[in-house]
């Protein structure tokens, strides 16, 4: 059937309703938009759904979460749920459509005989994947659109461990989502015959105060000195952070903390920030003015569903800066393994992890106080895989866990990222470091004179439309067929491509396994040990490219990494 046949189907069949109807009768006419809504389904991918909310198969809308449910719940039917009850958990954030979504996928569950246990309002994704596990649920299930702009919204699905879906398990429950026929034969059922049959459940404040205990118990030193001293501006971005973040800091003793008024509360569109994601420093916008005013002596900003985290600092000039995740990653990774190692509660086998595009710094930092580090492919539910896979064999001890991309954990008590914990460690150590007579830049400062100056930077290519996927698959063939030998007058040393699983070592001509799961990845290793890396994202309609470097000073790193990436460039086709 062709996306006009499909979107005629959608406008006069009266399966859909009214309001979807009106929309789509007001696109008459338009046959690039009808095409770009009705081309395809909207994919159920690795990490679950993320589109632009609108009528259209290829849009966040009711029935597209209602496919994605059936399909889901498929699967869960054919499971053995072991020791897991035959339940999801529910979540959603602060976005348009976001509550509606959740309860839909409830209805879903329900009408299959799976009981749903959803949230009576706005939660953080960790505290969603905190759930699963605490209420020993087969499933879980996220409604938000992370960092992305206002027009998006997502569906994340979780495991009975609560991560995110791993492999091989989310390519079997894609699979039962594009098997789901049609959407007028996916089940649901009423509310109150839902709530009647006990079905429908609502999870009350006994979760939270289990999820905030856990949070707390993420300390290095519960009793650090200056928490009343220390001054901090937050802003959750109108997102799900306001209540779980401000009650950690208050429950653990840190007084002064002023929020930003405009994004306290929710707002779907987002109205004083556009696009709420605590990585851009434009973000940072109205926290750095209320900052000034109160002579702060950090920010932090959460995203919309508190998995990220923002941190933003004096330097010596008195100006605010954005840290990178990065850097946000590795102050944290070296006060925590300093600071435990001191109290001799590291223990003998401690495990740190991280991924193939974030700072290498963080091995070092591991090495340096005798706890293993790992690897693994970029996104959190890798780290949290890796932590699962750590506990199977009883052979190491989760510590920290962290992505370049503002993703954190610290402990196994959730299984993703967490910018409610995250929070509470960074104000810990700001509080730690001012005892000191240091701010978290200087802080900074003495890690990199320690260890050597650091420094990561991206860039992006963008491929939207109907043929972005097309142009994505070929500009990487085109890299993998004349593979770059000599880049920035540094010769490539290694070539990594996870997609082939092999490694190839130019100076001793060998090839070697990469030891991780397939991926659209290439990373390339220089002479002098700086590196870049190429891969497709996986929820976005992008290229995304890496670069890191190891300087003597600040000016030196930055140096490198630009001269780096103006040489990486040209390689990619251009996002104009």
């Amino acid at each position: 059937m062709s996306y006009l046949e499909i979107y005629n189907k959608w406008l006069t069949h009266e399966f859909f309703d009214e309001k979807t109807r009106e929309e789509l009768a007001a696109l008459s006419g338009d046959e690039n938009e009808i095409k770009e809504r009705f081309y395809k389904t909207l994919e159920f991918g690795t990490a679950g759904l993320r589109g632009i909310i609108g009528a259209g198969t290829n849009r966040m809308n009711i029935y597209t979460v209602r496919k994605a449910t059936q399909g889901f719940a498929n699967y869960i039917l054919k499971q053995e749920p072991g020791d897991s009850e035959l339940g999801v958990a529910i979540s959603f954030d602060c976005r348009r459509m976001s509550r509606e979504f959740a309860r839909e996928a409830a209805l879903v569950f329900c009408a299959n005989d799976i009981k749903a246990y959803i949230f009576e309002d706005l939660r953080p994704t960790p505290e969603l994947s905190f759930a699963v596990r605490k209420l020993n649920l087969i499933a879980g299930v996220m409604i938000t659109a992370s960092h992305n702009p206002r027009e998006y919204n997502g569906y994340k699905a979780y495991w009975s461990d609560g991560s995110q879906i791993p492999f091989p398990r989310d390519e079997e429950i894609i699979k039962e989502v594009e098997a789901v026929p049609d959407f007028w034969d996916i089940k649901t059922m009423p509310l109150d015959e839902a709530e009647s049959a006990g079905l429908y459940n609502v999870i009350g404040p006994d979760i939270d105060e289990a999820y905030m205990d856990c949070v707390k118990a993420q300390r290095v030193h519960p009793d650090i000195s200056g928490r009343d001293e220390l001054r901090v501006v937050y802003t959750p971005l109108n997102g799900a952070g306001n209540i779980p973040v401000r009650r950690a800091l208050s429950d653990c003793g840190y007084e002064n903390v002023f929020v930003v008024s405009e994004q306290e509360l929710p707002d779907p569109d987002f109205t004083t920030v556009g696009y709420p994601n605590p990585e851009d420093p434009k973000a940072f916008a109205l926290a750095m003015k209320l900052a000034a005013a109160k002579d702060a002596d950090l920010i932090i900003g959460t995203d919309p569903d508190a998995d990220r985290l923002g941190v933003a600092v004096k330097d010596p000039t008195g100006e605010y800066i954005v840290l990178s995740g990065n850097m946000i990653g590795t102050l944290l990774t070296e006060y925590i393994l300093r600071e435990r190692s001191g109290k001799n509660e590291l223990p003998e086998n401690g495990a740190v992890i991280s991924t193939i595009v974030s700072t290498k710094l963080t091995k070092e930092i591991a090495e340096n106080y005798g706890v293993a580090y790992f690897d693994v492919l970029t996104g959190f539910k890798h780290i949290c895989g890796k932590v699962r896979e750590l506990e199977r064999q009883s052979s190491h001890e989760f510590i920290l866990g962290f992505e370049e991309s503002n993703g954190f954990l610290s402990g196994p008590y959730c299984r993703d990222k967490d910018a409610v914990s995250a929070t509470l460690l960074v104000c810990e150590a700001a509080a730690f470091y001012k005892h000191r007579g240091l701010t978290l830049y200087g802080a900074l400062i003495e890690m990199y004179e320690k260890y050597g100056y650091y420094k990561e930077t991206g860039d992006s290519v963008v491929m939207p439309g109907a043929d972005g996927i097309a142009k994505m698959t070929e500009m990487m063939e085109g890299l993998r067929a004349n593979p770059a030998k000599i880049i920035n007058g540094k010769k490539v040393t290694r070539l990594s491509d996870f997609m082939t699983q092999k490694i190839k070592d130019y100076e001793l001509d060998v090839f070697y396994n990469t030891g991780l799961p397939v991926s659209d990845v290439l990373l390339y290793t220089l002479s002098d040990e700086s590196w870049f890396c190429v891969r497709p994202s996986g929820t976005e309609p992008k290229v995304k490219i890496y670069y890191g470097v190891k300087g003597e000073t600040f000016e030196d790193a930055i140096e490198k990494a630009e001269k780096l990436r103006q040489a990486v460039r040209p390689l990619v086709a251009d996002s104009d």
